[in-house]
């Protein structure tokens, strides 16, 4: 009868566990230039092509409001969550006012912390295409063509979000890997001493898959020195709907409900240089959770080339 009844026991906290890891969905995580630099379209007949690589470490995680260290040691080594990425964004310029925009990538990212799919210490990991976005672009007003001193460049945006193909039934997988859609608007306006000048862009993103609907707001400042460009802000993530991450201190199992609601505040900063040759871009970029809930703590860093090339003779 015990043996039974161990047997028992036992099969239901294996059900527990494959259920704890089937129902794990991911992290927010779309390839979007920063800095609200998608208010700029290229001119009619340009395509611009952008390789990006991104990396982010991160040691802390909200469960719910709770804040939690996800810092595995291993011969004197510190391993958290650690996402690797790449990408290559394309826009091109349809008409003075019309673009479209696309961008194309690959994904990984691992931990040793938990004990979902092993016991703490055993590497889990995924890697896959990137979810991926497509938009199109109209540019309202462009500041430097106005007459009114005070119109900004304003730019509305509507994109779809294609899943990736990473896994998604590992914490904090990079990205949600759900079809979604997403209005966007685009500012960026100079005001004040020579180059000087503020962004702004805010989106509204319906998760078709997950049903754990977003939005994502950004400000900040630039300073434009010659043919340099330095940027700073704030950054915010919210989700309207969705359930809270559970975490066992315990055993340290994670389980996620299918549609987190996961929420940051971040501080984002970077800088690019143009050259003179060919109108080729350079630039670093960098971003920090400071505060958040079902969400892990990321620092990420990354820089950029870009390249503008003309499809039309003139």
């Amino acid at each position: 009868m015990k043996s039974i009844q161990s047997r028992c026991r036992l099969l239901t906290i294996a059900l527990l566990s494959i259920a704890a890891v089937a129902r794990v969905p991911a992290s927010e995580n779309v390839a979007h230039e920063p800095f609200a630099q998608w208010a700029d379209v290229p001119d009619p007949g340009q395509l611009i092509v952008r390789l990006t690589y991104e990396e982010s470490e991160s040691y802390h995680f909200w469960a719910g409001n709770k804040r939690h260290l996800v810092d595995f040691l291993l011969d004197g080594e510190h391993y958290g969550i650690d996402i690797n990425q790449g990408y290559i964004s394309l826009q091109y310029g349809i008409t003075e006012k019309w673009a479209a925009d696309l961008s194309l990538g690959y994904t990984t990212v691992g931990w040793r912390y938990f004990a979902n799919g092993g016991t703490p210490g055993d590497v889990r990991s995924t890697t896959g295409l990137m979810d991926t976005p497509i938009g199109v672009r109209y540019q309202i007003f462009k500041e430097d063509k106005a007459n009114n001193p005070w119109t900004p460049t304003l730019t509305f945006r509507v994109g779809t979000i294609i899943p990736g193909s990473f896994s998604q039934h590992i914490p904090f997988a990079p990205g949600t890997r759900s079809t979604a859609i997403e209005p966007e608007l685009l500012v960026r306006k100079h005001f004040g001493w020579e180059g000087f000048g503020a962004y702004g862009d805010a989106l509204f993103r319906w998760n078709h898959t997950t049903a754990n609907d977003l939005y994502i707001v950004s400000f900040g400042l630039f300073q434009q020195i010659k043919n340099w460009e330095l940027d700073a802000g704030y950054r915010h993530l919210g989700s309207i709907s969705g359930d809270s991450i559970q975490f066992d201190t315990t055993s340290q199992r994670i389980r996620y409900p299918r549609g987190v609601r996961e929420n940051q505040d971040s501080i984002e900063a970077g800088f690019d240089y143009r050259t003179p040759w060919r109108g080729m871009r350079v630039g670093f970029q960098s971003r920090t959770v400071f505060d958040g809930s079902n969400t892990d703590k990321k620092f990420w860093i990354g820089g950029f080339v870009e390249m503008p090339f003309s499809l039309l003779k003139k």
